[in-house]
């Protein structure tokens, strides 16, 4: 089991982050093209750090509709970004 944050690589205690943010459960759009399981279960183990910048760069809704995997959220240039400057920190 990896033990390190999916965004900055780092050996840091985690948190959950839910790919579809639990505000958007009930929304019929999330509704129609994920599962309930899905929505609650689909996440990643980010460090307190990058769980915490994630929110603040994105809204709730764009990070369950254009966000919703690791893969999407390292593409954006914002993230990259910070990723490889997290990677840097103690």
């Amino acid at each position: 089991m990896n033990l390190n944050c999916q965004i900055c690589n780092r050996q840091k205690p985690l948190t959950f982050h839910h790919l579809i943010p639990k505000k958007n459960h009930r929304n019929k759009w999330f509704i129609k093209r994920f599962t309930k399981q899905e929505m609650r279960d689909k996440g990643l183990n980010l460090c307190y750090l990058c769980h915490k910048f994630i929110h603040k760069k994105f809204s709730e809704k764009d990070l369950g509709r254009k966000y919703n995997n690791l893969e999407l959220l390292l593409s954006n240039p914002v993230v990259k970004k910070y990723a490889m400057w997290a990677s840097k920190q103690k």
